[in-house]
């Protein structure tokens, strides 16, 4: 996908697109958004504008740049891997500061994306922060990250930090309603017994828990905005007591914890 071919991103695309016609290009990027938000394609649409041959600032699927990074085999771009506990390692990051300190092969820029970016290691973070603190001439470095809360506030200073929306492609589902019976259902009170009734249908994998919450974080941020009845059930302290345990739950089921004991254990403390 190249940036025209986005939904509810227009301005950042139109954003991005100016500052690489103006040769405005800085060394470090932040694309943060919900699990559920494709960040790693929208990065790599940003890259494709970088590198293109044809249309700079756009991209055009035709070039040889833009049909090596579709193809995944671009020899000036570097991608992160996670460990199987969804964690980025000090070792990732040893070898992403390799890849942005040599010439590139193909062009005048070398390129690497940091997937779950917040779930990189302390140690990680202060390796990083030593490229981001001297970057090498023609490096960029894109981070994408469902909470910048969890990055150091030294990365984050060195950064421009973008929001990537949610978009939609034919066939993708919303599980928007659920999402709101659930909210419904924890300010009011429900007994246990019935929540975890519909925790059923979230907690069968890792990738549905993390969608789920995603939304029902989105929901009570959501909360502190308006002056609607539900909002009047809670205090913005209380809300900003649930939002921290909504990180919790998303920390625990990355470090490996059993997704339906993480959801169970988020509700009981919510309900508490």
């Amino acid at each position: 996908m190249i940036f025209e071919e986005f939904t509810n991103n227009d301005l950042l695309s139109q954003k991005l697109t100016r500052s690489i016609l103006g040769k405005g290009i800085t060394h470090a990027y932040i694309f943060e958004g919900d699990y559920q938000t494709d960040k790693m394609t929208y990065a790599l649409a940003f890259v494709q504008a970088i590198l293109c041959d044809n249309r700079p600032g756009y991209g055009c699927h035709q070039c040889l740049p833009c049909q090596k990074i579709e193809h995944g085999n671009h020899e000036d771009i570097f991608i992160t891997q996670t460990t199987d506990k969804g964690n980025t390692k000090d070792e990732e990051i040893y070898r992403l500061q390799e890849h942005v300190s040599r010439k590139p092969y193909a062009g005048d820029r070398n390129i690497a994306v940091i997937r779950d970016a917040d779930s990189m290691t302390k140690k990680a973070q202060n390796r990083l922060l030593k490229t981001l603190e001297e970057p090498p001439a023609g490096a960029v470095i894109i981070l994408l990250s469902n909470n910048t809360e969890n990055l150091e506030s030294t990365i984050l200073s060195r950064s421009l930090i973008y929001r990537v929306n949610p978009y939609h492609e034919p066939g993708t589902g919303d599980n928007g309603e659920d999402i709101r019976k659930m909210v419904r259902m924890l300010l009011v009170g429900e007994p246990f017994y019935k929540i975890k009734k519909e925790l059923t249908n979230y907690g069968n994998s890792r990738e549905n828990a993390l969608r789920f919450l995603d939304g029902i974080q989105t929901a009570y941020r959501n909360l502190l905005l308006q002056h609607e009845e539900d909002s009047k059930l809670y205090k913005n302290a209380d809300i900003s007591r649930i939002v921290r345990t909504i990180e919790e739950a998303r920390r625990d089921i990355k470090s490996g914890v059993n997704p339906m004991y993480s959801l169970k254990n988020m509700v009981l403390k919510i309900g508490g």
